[in-house]
């Protein structure tokens, strides 16, 4: 530890400061966040009072408007920019929990190169004084999930070296970094190598609620927040015997979402300092409904109202539909559903509005993923193809499979006419004559 923290001397003295000096710069437009309590009841301060902080993830300043307006008070992402997401915060009465984008070892950084090491240091130390006076700002976020497909615990080493430089530059915001799920052998390497952090930040899907009890487990003493949870991960739910995923509809994630805040993180105030729902946007990610809250074209799903109601205890005035029991040629997609090339076939599907706003049904067919990557990394829109006369006011359709075999899946979309919708799909194969 002593050698880094020479470095990590010598670096700052390269700019003309001590630490000591660095940690007395004035930062007049910054808003204070500290961090108080004992382990068991830690509580989020900004500017002296008490912050609970409801939000979600999202990388696109475009949607820091819409996560306002459904009652948010912050947000985290991924990546620094120039500014103007933190400009775009502040507009909105937002606070940002900024992610410095540290390099992965499953990406082919290498810790052991002090060479690369340094000059990663040296970037992101630009960034910090860049912004750490932002009045937006609530806390550092050191990497994403740096621990996903690591071998070389020196990151730790890297990621308390960046902590205690920006705490040398920012004494007024604290610093964290996240993790692909907890267990007792990470905790304990990053309580070894990474001492300066603040507090720790978890990212589970449907270990959500399965956290109280890991977390018992893995016995951390530091406080601890919740940087991504919301529906079921594609890597969790079965799949089909050519390895298409069963993803749940829309209904069934708002579902999820409602219920791991009730049931896990509500009850778990003070043992946890804050939480941020994940996605408020929309991406690829095996497919284009999986994690997003939002559709491609921009409306909101059911998990959206219920983020809103989490957020503000109150429901939107015009509620998105709900979906149920999509079949294709009889069967859903947990019966393998296989299909003959240019075969004609039905699908149908149950939707229902709580408004009983006029729905409309778009159809559409994709070509299954084939991507292998993980951890969130950006992947390829497979090709999509739109059903003929697919749109209309049925929710049944019939229409011919592809001709060219191989796996695909079939997507409906149940809009309500006032910007909300909801989805379902199911996987098919074609094959055969």
């Amino acid at each position: 530890m002593g050698a880094r923290v020479s470095v990590l001397r010598a670096l700052l003295c390269l700019a003309g400061m001590s630490m000591n000096s660095a940690t007395a710069i004035a930062q007049s437009a910054a808003v204070p966040v500290e961090i108080r309590g004992e382990p068991g009841y830690y509580r989020l301060y900004r500017a002296g009072e008490p912050y609970e902080v409801r939000g979600a993830g999202t990388q696109s300043v475009e949607d820091l408007t819409s996560l306002a307006r459904h009652g948010a008070n912050s947000v985290r992402n991924w990546a620094v920019d120039d500014g103007s997401f933190l400009d775009r915060a502040q507009e909105l009465g937002l606070t940002v929990a900024l992610c410095l984008d540290v390099a992965r070892e499953r990406h082919g950084f290498d810790y052991d190169d002090k060479a690369a090491v340094d000059e990663q240091f040296e970037r992101l130390r630009a960034q910090v004084l860049a912004h750490r006076n932002h009045p937006a700002l609530l806390a550092w976020i050191i990497g994403n999930e740096l621990n996903h497909d690591y071998r070389n615990p020196a990151v730790y080493d890297a990621v308390n070296d960046l902590s205690m430089m920006i705490h040398a530059l920012d004494g007024n915001h604290p610093t964290t970094t996240t993790t692909a799920g907890i267990d007792a052998s990470l905790a304990r390497v990053i309580e070894a190598r990474a001492p300066d952090l603040d507090f720790l930040s978890v990212q589970v899907y449907g270990g959500l609620f399965d956290l109280p009890e890991a977390l018992v487990e893995v016995r951390l003493d530091m406080p601890l927040m919740v940087t991504e949870w919301g529906t079921v991960g594609h890597w969790e739910v079965r799949e089909t015997s050519w390895g298409a995923p069963f993803e749940p509809t829309s209904t069934e994630k708002a579902r999820r979402y409602r219920e791991g805040y009730e049931r896990v993180l509500a009850p778990m105030a003070g043992r946890l300092i804050g939480n941020y729902a994940f996605l408020w946007g929309q991406k690829q990610e095996r497919t284009p409904t999986w994690y997003g809250v939002f559709t491609a074209d921009g409306r909101r799903t059911e998990a959206a109202d219920v983020l809103q109601h989490i957020w503000t205890g109150r429901w939107p005035a015009n509620r998105v539909p709900q979906v149920h029991g999509l079949k294709l040629d009889g069967k859903r997609a947990a019966d393998q559903v296989r299909l003959a090339p240019g075969r004609t076939y039905v699908a149908s599907v149950r939707a229902v509005d709580p408004d009983r706003d006029r729905l409309d049904y778009d159809w559409r067919i994709m070509r299954e993923s084939r991507a292998t990557q993980s951890g969130g990394d950006p992947e390829y829109v497979p090709e999509e193809f739109r059903l003929p006369n697919a749109n209309g006011r049925s929710g049944e359709i019939t229409w011919r499979a592809p001709k060219e075999p191989g796996a695909y899946r079939l997507y409906v979309y149940v809009g309500d006419g006032q910007g909300g919708a909801a989805h379902a799909n199911v996987p098919f194969l074609v094959a055969g004559t």
